[in-house]
């Protein structure tokens, strides 16, 4: 039975000259749950909810435009400062390795001290890593090469934590909608990256240096955006609107079937994406195409990746999340079958443009079922770890690329995909079963 009490409401939200009390912060206010002044830090929070997703999208940009200049160029600089050419992937793997190592210390991070700060700090820790790595290449030092390219990975860590940050702020029914928007952001970028990475390589000698002067400067404008544009949706704590919560283990929350499914998609969907992308443009090149062929067939693996943002969350709406899922495991099988049947340059684009939207599919959905798995005050060891699993076995993916590659072929690598894709699909229909429903635990 609800308790009205009668004092004074604060002004919640404005639409239309009007303020109103969003209906869920009426029901904790009428119980007497939480105060009038807890409720007003809660619509606040909302208000910037609102807008957050915007602003990351933009960042979102920011940062794959840094990271597609880093991923065209990293392996050719590599090689050219290796003292041993064997060492010449190292740099590139160090963005993957040192993303994983350090994702659930920035989650932990960012429920200590905000995602503004911890968003922030992770940008300028990019642009320190760019920095260095202009440094690097005009000093020719490899191994400062490497430590300036882990620099991006632990960007790329707190980034990774966008698309989670404008779920956790809206509701259920949003969540797809607003991954969708934050990772629209980065289809602009994802087109004109390797184009910006091919116009500055010789913007001042020695070759490459002007590339990673424009990755430092990506990401000094993504640090000035999201220290002035984001706002932090985490000035109250759960506590205060569900009484006595604690958190559950680890174990618990990752053994529901819907936490399973989602890092199956998640994990999966990246794995096989990063595996196959990193042994393409070597292939394309040792089956007589180009490195222009390589760059291009990069290049719409990129655009594939992100511009099915604009409909991915309209589509899971429409269709379902089982479908949309689903859909994204085929498109990801069908990157291996065409590859392995054909090497013409054809066909290298049809799988890496089916590779992409595969992962796009995926990778939506699983980021939605991972926000709905848990309650907000799980979210850092939940989100941490489920990104830290991620990032280990993607980095895993990204080292046994070429020598995978090397040993077995082209095709080989490709069908050693399909049961990967296989446990995705079991995981997944065992949360389908249980209802497939996204609300939260």
């Amino acid at each position: 039975m609800f308790v009205i009490r009668r004092s004074r409401r604060p002004s919640y939200t404005s639409i239309h000259g009007k303020t109103f009390c969003p209906p869920f912060l009426l029901e904790f206010r009428m119980s007497g749950h939480i105060d009038d002044q807890s409720a007003s830090r809660i619509s606040s929070a909302l208000t910037a909810g609102r807008r957050n997703p915007l602003v990351l999208a933009v960042a979102q940009g920011l940062f794959t435009g840094a990271l597609a200049i880093d991923l065209t160029l990293t392996g050719l600089t590599g090689y050219q400062l290796a003292p041993d050419k064997s060492l010449a992937t190292l740099p590139f793997a160090m963005i993957t390795v040192a993303g994983a190592i350090t994702s659930l210390f920035a989650s932990l991070m960012m429920e200590r001290v905000g995602r503004r700060a911890g968003f922030t700090f992770g940008a300028i820790v990019g642009a320190a890593g760019g920095l260095v790595s202009v440094w690097a290449v005009i000093h020719a030092n490899f191994w400062l090469f490497c430590i300036g390219t882990a620099g991006v990975g632990i960007f790329q860590s707190f980034a990774s934590f966008y698309r989670l940050a404008a779920a956790d702020a809206v509701d259920a029914d949003n969540k797809a909608t607003v991954i969708s928007l934050v990772l629209a952001g980065g289809v602009i970028a994802a087109v004109i990256g390797p184009a910006i990475a091919a116009w500055s390589k010789d913007l001042f000698p020695p070759l490459f240096a002007g590339s990673y002067l424009v990755v430092f400067v990506l990401c000094v404008a993504s640090a000035l955006l999201l220290g002035v544009a984001y706002r932090d949706t985490q000035d109250w704590h759960p506590s205060t609107v569900i009484p006595n919560a604690a958190p559950r283990s680890l174990a618990v929350v990752f053994s529901r079937p819907i936490s399973l499914a989602a890092l199956a998609n998640n994990v999966i969907g990246s794995v096989v994406m990063m595996f196959v992308m990193t042994a393409a443009p070597l292939a394309a090149v040792a089956c007589s195409h180009s490195i222009d062929d390589g760059a291009n067939i990069i290049q719409w693996h990129l655009v594939g990746m992100f511009a099915p943002s604009f409909v991915a969350g309209r589509l899971i709406t429409r269709f379902g999340m089982p479908a949309v899922l689903y859909t994204g495991m085929l498109l990801s099988a069908a990157c291996g079958v065409v590859a392995a049947l054909s090497t013409s340059l054809l066909a290298f684009y049809i799988a890496l443009l089916c590779l992409g939207i595969g992962w796009n599919f995926m990778f939506v959905g699983g980021t939605t079922l991972l926000a709905a798995s848990h309650l907000p005050h799980e979210r850092a060891s939940v989100q941490g770890t489920s990104e830290l699993i991620r990032g280990f076995f993607t980095a895993i993916a990204t080292l046994a690329a070429g020598p995978v590659l090397e040993g077995f072929g082209w095709a080989e690598l490709n069908l050693a995909i399909i049961p990967l894709i296989i446990v995705a699909a079991l995981l997944t229909y065992l949360w389908v079963r249980t209802g497939a429903r996204i609300a939260p635990a």
